[in-house]
């Protein structure tokens, strides 16, 4: 078993076993906690005998902590086990498989043991096999898979963990994509994050920090420590990170152990309301968040924390509508900027909502604004359809900093490299694409050179902003009383109510008999006056339906209702005013939005005017939005075919279809 294909169909066979005893859905929470212990112990198996010489040796009274970093040196790790257990003595007492395993996990140190009780409840999924006489069955199975780190590197051991997840999720109709990042995506994205520090990070003893909050089983952090230490072996890269789902902070954990990074960096919970690394600025982040991840259940603590913290808080620029959050996720990681001066830089995956969902005013649009307008937006790369495990839609790479080289102020790069794929041989998912080594350097070269050419466009920042602007038109109206509007008056939700009561017994019947007869009277008294007359000036109707009513009890609502049900647009009429202003008709209300580079009078008198001449701007209710229309700057025109060949086509087709019958009759 020398691929990681190999490996992962192995360990696919052990579920088997458990099919007719657990649930397909219970299978990942089963098999993923035995993969770790498994690679654990290969990793551990070559001091085993050592730590336990060691640990006979020490005094009994020794300070615990001094006494891990004694027996973890022996390892060469930051973890240990003191059980005389491993798998393969594990195989030679069934009879006791259940206490002899429970005896090796809790053998471990505190940094390894709770991953399996707190994460991974590893004692009931024990539990449960052994009563289900799968347990020595299971053990025996894994106990034949090699997964020491000579033969399965920290890299490889990723994709596997990551591959498991994703068939368990199937499976099961869960989102594996929660946790899983195709492995070319991210080392894109760690391309474009390093590739403008590559001189930094060439030198000696540099070190650097770099955070994912939702870091999943920790993909993002492998690939780009795997590629710092192909850069520069002597630079260090400290790696943080945040995950939700216990099975797979648990992973992410085990592994930062086995690579020997600080296990204590990756937080346990949701980034929105347990930020796991308060008041912690960064160097790097990168993040593939869940797709239009809904935050109803965070929404209450979300906007306590805009309301009462403002810019002050992560999410005071605004928030977006319930159903995505994957703009909070960019204000989050906006957060954790270095404020020293130095560089912090973001690659985040997005699907195409953000770039133009809500219109000015609206949570989206102010987020953009505020990346925007204060030189954040870097570039944005359109990915190719069919990337990714769990969704073939469109995809955005977002590279946000904080600190532009001198060329890109007040600039943005759009980088359209939709078409830089190749085809799988076999698909995986909605996976059918996938990048190749040779697509990654062409997309980075586009990003790095930051030149105009077929695939990259550069714009100002204020390309992207615009002022929605709103139309007003008089409200003109003619009055008549026919048996028609008099109908609609009947409509009128004011008029309806008056034969509706909450009341409930005698009073609520008195009530809406009351309301009866006061609609008869209402309508017997419009009918009396009807006539072909039309008034086109709502003052002077106003004061004629006065006096028609005035024997009648008609509260100013109610006169409100029946006037307007007695109304008619008309060009032709008078202008209704308030007062002194003219009133709108909302009706007739339209919006534009104006490019910011251009002057907004202009544009209505160019644009608004010569269509509707007495239109007027509100200019109470102008509001400044951005947004990032992608497709638009990449399209390319294609003239229509000409008529004479698709009717040469048609008559071509036509005579295939005749000949085609004509076989059918003969036969």
């Amino acid at each position: 078993m020398n691929g990681h294909s190999e490996k992962v169909s192995f360990i696919w066979s052990v579920a088997d076993l458990l099919r007719g005893s657990f649930k397909q859905s219970a299978y990942g929470s089963i098999i993923l906690p035995l993969t770790v212990l498994r690679r654990l112990d290969c990793v551990l198996a070559e001091t085993k005998e050592a730590v336990l010489k060691k640990a006979e040796g020490l005094d009994k009274d020794i300070d615990p902590t001094m006494r891990d970093q004694v027996l973890n040196r022996v390892v060469g790790r930051s973890f240990h086990n003191l059980s005389s257990y491993n798998f393969e003595k594990l195989k030679a007492d069934p009879e006791q498989i259940s206490a002899n395993l429970n005896n090796y996990i809790n053998g471990f140190s505190d940094n390894i043991r709770d991953i399996f009780i707190d994460r991974f409840d590893l004692s009931t999924k024990i539990s449960k096999l052994e009563s289900a006489n799968l347990l020595f069955q299971v053990i025996s199975k894994f106990s034949e898979i090699d997964l020491h780190p000579d033969r399965v590197s920290n890299l490889q051991m990723g994709y596997i963990f990551e591959e498991l997840i994703r068939k368990f999720s199937e499976q099961s109709n869960e989102t594996a994509g929660e946790h899983f990042t195709p492995r070319e995506v991210i080392r894109l994205m760690v391309n474009v994050l390093f590739t403008e520090d590559t001189n930094a990070l060439s030198k000696s003893g540099v070190i650097k920090e770099l955070y994912d909050p939702a870091c999943g089983t920790g993909g993002m952090l492998s690939v780009a420590e795997e590629y710092l230490r192909e850069l520069n072996a002597d630079t260090q890269l400290a790696v943080y990170g945040q995950e939700l789902n216990p099975e797979a902070h648990g992973i992410c954990k085990s592994d930062m152990l086995i690579k020997g990074q600080n296990p204590e960096n990756i937080a346990f919970g949701n980034s929105f309301t347990e930020d796991g690394h308060t008041n912690k600025k960064f160097d790097y982040m990168l993040s593939n968040p869940p797709f239009g991840v809904d935050w109803k259940q965070s929404q209450k603590f979300i906007h306590a924390e805009h309301d009462n913290l403002g810019t002050k808080g992560r999410f005071g620029a605004g928030t977006p509508r319930v159903s995505d959050g994957s703009l909070l996720f960019v204000q989050h990681m906006i957060s954790k900027f270095k404020q020293d001066g130095s560089t912090s830089r973001i690659a985040v995956v997005l699907n195409g909502s953000p770039l133009f969902t809500g219109s000015a005013g609206s949570g989206e649009s102010e987020i953009r604004r505020w990346i925007i307008e204060n030189d954040w937006l870097e570039a944005i790369i359109a990915l190719p359809t069919s990337l990714f495990y769990n969704t073939g839609i469109a995809t955005y790479i977002w590279v946000i900093t904080n600190k532009k080289a001198a060329e890109r102020k007040g600039k943005v790069q759009l980088i359209n490299a939709v078409d830089f794929y190749q085809s799988m041989r076999k698909s995986l998912g909605d996976k059918r694409r996938e990048l190749t080594q040779d697509h990654i350097k062409d997309i980075t070269r586009l990003f790095g050179d930051f030149e105009e050419n077929e695939f990259s466009k550069i714009f100002d920042n204020e390309d992207f902003g615009y002022n929605r602007i709103t139309v007003e038109r008089p409200l003109q109206l003619n009055f008549a009383i026919t048996e028609d509007r008099i109908d609609i008056v009947k409509a009128q939700t004011a008029f309806q109510k008056l034969a509706q009561t909450k009341k409930k017994g005698k009073a609520g019947e008195k009530e809406i008999a009351e309301g009866h007869e006061l609609q008869e009277t209402i309508v017997n008294t419009l009918q009396a006056k009807i006539d072909d007359k039309i008034w086109k000036n709502r003052e002077s109707f106003t004061k004629h339906l006065k006096g028609v009513l005035s024997s009648t009890d008609v509260s100013a609502s109610l006169f409100k209702a029946i006037l307007l049900g007695l109304s008619e647009r008309d060009e032709t009429a008078d202008i209704c005013m308030k007062g002194k202003n003219i009133e709108s008709d909302t009706n007739a209300r339209d919006y534009e939005n104006v490019p910011l580079k251009e002057d907004i009078q202009e544009y209505f008198e160019r644009e608004v005017l010569p269509h509707v001449p007495n239109a007027w701007i509100d200019e109470s209710k102008t509001k400044t939005g951005y947004e990032i229309p992608f497709t638009r700057h990449f399209y390319v025109y294609e003239p229509p075919r000409q008529l004479d060949k698709i009717d040469q086509e048609l008559k071509e087709l036509s005579r295939d279809i005749q000949s085609m019958l004509q076989g059918v009759i003969a036969a």
